[in-house]
């Protein structure tokens, strides 16, 4: 059991190294564009962190990605991820951001009977477990 569990992790760190570097041909129309496993990740969790950020400040602000900090794995099939934004502090000035730490548990869906035998009955879904503010 534990060595599945290496060889997720280890799954999990290759994916989300910030230095890799691949390039495929793509189909797209879109010219010139080139795509990250973070750049991926971050739209599939953009709507759920853009919601909590206008609720954390008030109004909507402008904020950017800036890395995973953390990845692991829970027994019910989800993930939990920290992640550090960069969240601007007023929309008019010039850029000064504040740093910001969130704490996500991902569900993938648990379509899979495979996946059932493993304590999994969920759904899709994103929620946020934790936010901090690491800069005042």
């Amino acid at each position: 059991m534990a060595k599945r569990y290496l060889i997720l992790l280890g799954f999990f760190l290759f994916a989300f190294t910030p230095i890799q570097a691949v390039k495929a041909e793509s189909v797209s129309k879109v010219e010139g564009w080139y795509g990250t496993t973070e750049d991926i990740f971050g739209d599939i969790v953009f709507p759920t962190l853009d919601k909590k950020i206008e609720k954390e400040y008030g109004r909507n602000l402008s904020w950017q990605w800036q890395r995973i900090v953390d990845i692991s794995y829970n027994e019910n099939h989800s993930y939990d991820v920290d992640i550090q934004i960069q969240v601007s502090s007023e929309r008019n000035e010039p850029l000064d951001y504040v740093d910001d730490q969130v704490k996500l548990r991902i569900s993938p869906s648990c379509d899979s009977e495979k996946l059932k035998q493993l304590k999994c009955n969920h759904g899709f879904k994103i929620e946020i477990l934790d936010y901090k503010h690491l800069s005042q």
